[in-house]
C-alpha cells in the first residue's frame, strides 16, 4: 500500500487538472472535443450540467465494458467520478469570455494543461479512462485497428452531439489534430508511454497493487503503440 500512494495520489492530480483543463476549452467556446460535445448536446436538451453529464456518460460507457470483457481499475471509477465533479467546479470558477484573443488563450491553455494531466494520470498506470477502455476493448474483442475504432466511435459521438447542439468549431479540429503529440511529449515526460501502450494492447487491467507482468512480444497492431487521446 505504501508503494501504491504516491501513484494514487498521482492519479487525482492528474484527474483533477484533467477537468480543469476541460472546463478551460469549455469556457474558450471556439469548439471542443467529440465527448464533450456529447455532453454539451444533452446538456442543451435536459439542462442540466456539462460536468454531471460527463459523469454519466462515462458511467453509461463503463457499462459498455461488460460485453467487452473488460476490467476497470481504480484510475476508471475514479475517473468517472472526479472529472465531471471539476469540470463542474471549473465551470463555476471560470467566467465566460467573449473576446476571441481571451477564447484563444483559454483554449491554448486549455489544450496543454490536458496533455500534461494525461501524462501524469496515465503514467500512474491504474486503470484507463471508460472511452479508452471502450476503445482497446473493441480492439481486442474484435480485432478493429485502434485508429478504427477510436475514429468510429468519436465520430458518431460528435456527430449526435452536434445535432443536439454540442459546441464543434475550429477548437474541436485543432484538439484533435494536437492532441495526440502532445500526449506523446507528456507521455515520455512522466513515465507513461510504456503503460499507455501496454493499456492499449492488454484486454484485461491487472488488479490494483499488483505489477502487470512484462511482455517480450509487442503488440501486432502498430497503432496501439501511438500515443491517442486519453479521454477521461
Amino acid at each position: 500500500m505504501t508503494r501504491l500512494t504516491p501513484r494514487i495520489l498521482r492519479l487525482l492530480g492528474g484527474l483533477v487538472l484533467y477537468g480543469l483543463a476541460d472546463s478551460l476549452i469549455i469556457r474558450a467556446a471556439i469548439g471542443v472535443e467529440p465527448w464533450t460535445v456529447l455532453a454539451q448536446g444533452v446538456s442543451e436538451r435536459t439542462g442540466w450540467g456539462i460536468g454531471i453529464l460527463t459523469n454519466v456518460i462515462g458511467l453509461g460507457v463503463l457499462l459498455l465494458w461488460i460485453p467487452l470483457r473488460q476490467r476497470p481499475g481504480l484510475g476508471t471509477l475514479l475517473n468517472v467520478l472526479l472529472v465531471g465533479t471539476t469540470i463542474e467546479f471549473g465551470l463555476w470558477l471560470i467566467p465566460p469570455v467573449d473576446l476571441l484573443w481571451l477564447q484563444i488563450v483559454l483554449f491554448a491553455a486549455g489544450l496543454l494543461l490536458l496533455a500534461v494531466a494525461s501524462g501524469i494520470y496515465i503514467g500512474a498506470a491504474l486503470g484507463p479512462g471508460p472511452r479508452d477502455g471502450l476503445m482497446t476493448g473493441i480492439h481486442s474483442r474484435l480485432g478493429w485497428p485502434i485508429w478504427l475504432a477510436r475514429g468510429l466511435v468519436e465520430g458518431s459521438v460528435l456527430l449526435v452531439g452536434w445535432l443536439l447542439g454540442g459546441d464543434v468549431g475550429i477548437g474541436t479540429l485543432v484538439f484533435a489534430l494536437t492532441i495526440g503529440p502532445l500526449c506523446g511529449i507528456t507521455l515520455r515526460w512522466f513515465g507513461g508511454r510504456e503503460r499507455y501502450g501496454s493499456m492499449k494492447s492488454a484486454p484485461p487491467m491487472a488488479p490494483v497493487g499488483q505489477t502487470p507482468a512484462p511482455t517480450t512480444t509487442p503488440p501486432k497492431d502498430s497503432d496501439a503503440r501511438r500515443p491517442a487521446l486519453p479521454h477521461p
